[in-house]
């Protein structure tokens, strides 16, 4: 009797998974507890078991596909089963029982014949490197098509939308084709590499894999020469152009537009190379970074530009600059955000920190107080310190403090793990170490995830009042001001005092206003008087 299986919930938030790759195909024996698939959740990639013995009668998802939880993922039953009534009326996706016509058959031979993957082959696809990574960029390769790859082996650096992170083989053989060009971005699962043994037929690998990961057409425009024989991608390209150089010719299409790679502009910019002024050596004349690399001609200078006339500059968006703004979008669009602002006297913040900081080898910040003060009122106030799900809120009693941290491409958010348990120093480490590992982009994906609330601090650049959006899933995010020395009114009269201006904006959904107004009460009383952070 044929058994059917969904796709199943794999996470408590899960609500649709990617097979990322299939272990069995249709026609195959199944037995239980066999691995039947990888599938991609919303947190981690995870095998699926077998539950059922039989033959592999259908598979409803393919590789690459994405399906909500409890779509039909597969069936498994006896051998010529008719699964007919199972799959709805979908005829054309049925597995034909012995008593089909027989001009069923060879069309299914010949479909899986085209798609039969070489031995010894191992297809590399674009890895997830974070949680909310939905495609990467090439940054560098360090090996080329024909470089032997012994496991462990740095293979490329890839720029995901938090960091740069270095991918290692987890196979060893000969690098045979390389799917993503360097400067080149492409989805979570898109064909990057293919490794193998050296006598491997490459046309029919690439083939195979690219079924597989559903990117056929990118195949189609790759030269098969190139494939085909490795040897003359690492011919010497210093001749050609060296005699190129004392003329060099535009390479351009015939709408006048330059043909050129994301890292060959980036690359031409950052050396002040006039990038019209560069011959490709790429696939129809596209100019590629060796191209800058060798490139010489007359570097341009900002004195050379010419005067009175418009410019403009087009810098190809990263995945942090993506990822930002289609998470930051999603929240301000879908969270109904509110806004509680309120003004502090930091006199005795000031003096507590100059009392603090006169210990030796003790340096914090006011930064590191709010933090502090502001854990501490969140395990007053766990509301605050919440995640809104459509039919629940969870409130976190544990304090993981996101603290925003400006980077170059745009803005990261390490997160400190149990902030209200650790002492001043501890924060002010742990922050200051975020910071600077964040602007090399070398925090690792785990210190960045699991925030419970949000800090954002542009007080040390004198801004003295912002608004922030959340970062979700959180309910709340707190942004600090500059401290200012101005005339405050304290027994009647006017004197020179200092104040910060604080702003929480709430997710009206799961904190409401006089919740929130109760949080900054609390904290107003830490930060007023810090030493009562320490009893």
């Amino acid at each position: 009797m044929a058994e059917i299986i969904n796709m199943p919930r794999l996470s408590d938030t899960m609500e649709e998974g990617t097979v990322a790759t299939w272990f069995k195909k249709v026609g195959d024996t199944v037995k239980e507890g066999d691995i039947l698939a990888e599938i991609e959740t919303d947190k981690a990639t995870m095998e699926f078991e077998a539950f059922y013995e039989g033959e592999l009668l259908h598979i409803g998802i393919q590789e690459g596909e994405t399906a909500p939880v409890d779509s039909l993922l597969a069936i498994v039953g006896e051998k010529g089963e008719d699964i007919s009534a199972h799959l709805s009326g979908d005829a054309s996706e049925a597995v034909a029982p012995a008593s089909t016509e027989d001009q069923a058959a060879p069309a299914q031979e010949t479909t899986t014949a085209a798609a039969t993957m070489p031995d010894n082959v191992e297809v590399i696809t674009m890895p997830r490197l974070s949680d909310t990574m939905e495609e990467g960029t090439v940054a560098t390769w360090l090996k080329k098509v024909g470089d032997t790859v012994n496991e462990g082996d740095i293979l490329a650096e890839i720029e995901t939308d938090k960091a740069t992170m270095e991918f290692e083989a987890f196979y060893a053989g000969t690098l045979l084709h390389i799917g993503i060009q360097e400067g080149e971005s492409a989805p979570v699962d898109s064909l990057l590499a293919i490794i193998g043994d050296k006598d491997v037929d490459v046309d029919q690998a690439i083939a195979a894999a690219s079924a597989s990961t559903q990117e056929a057409a990118a195949v189609v425009e790759t030269p098969k020469a190139a494939v085909a024989a490795p040897a003359p991608a690492v011919t010497p390209i210093a001749a050609p152009l060296k005699q190129a150089a004392p003329a060099p010719v535009p390479t351009q299409n015939t709408s006048g537009r330059v043909i050129a790679s994301p890292l060959a502009k980036k690359l031409a910019e950052e050396r002040g190379i006039q990038i019209a002024n560069v011959p490709g050596s790429g696939d129809g004349g596209r100019i590629v970074k060796r191209d800058i690399e060798n490139y010489q001609g007359t570097v341009s200078g900002v004195a050379a530009m010419p005067q009175g006339i418009e410019s403009a500059e087009e810098v190809p968006n990263n995945q942090m600059r993506k990822t930002i703004a289609k998470r930051l979008a999603a929240s301000k669009f879908n969270a109904p955000h509110y806004y509680l602002s309120v003004e502090f006297d930091m006199e005795n913040a000031m003096a507590f920190r100059q009392q603090y900081n006169s210990v030796p080898d003790t340096k914090i910040s006011f930064n590191d107080i709010v933090v502090k003060a502001t854990a501490k009122a969140l395990k007053q106030h766990p509301q605050v310190n919440s995640r809104w799900h459509d039919d629940k809120i969870v409130k976190n009693h544990h304090v993981h403090m996101g603290v925003a941290v400006a980077v170059e491409d745009g803005l990261v958010v390490p997160v400190v793990k149990f902030a209200d348990e650790l002492s001043l120093p501890q924060i002010g480490a742990q922050v200051r170490d975020y910071a600077g590992r964040a602007r090399d982009k070398k925090l690792t994906p785990a210190e960045m995830d699991g925030s419970t609330f949000t800090i954002s601090n542009l007080g040390m650049f004198g801004i003295e009042t912002f608004t922030s959006i959340i970062n979700q899933p959180n309910s709340a995010i707190l942004s600090v001001g500059a401290i200012v020395e101005k005339p405050v009114v304290k027994n009647g009269a006017i004197v020179v005092g200092h104040t910060m201006k604080l702003t929480l904006a709430c997710d009206h959904r799961s904190v409401d206003g006089a919740t929130g107004s109760l949080f900054l009460q609390t904290l107003k009383g830490y930060i007023e008087n810090p030493v009562t952070m320490l009893v």
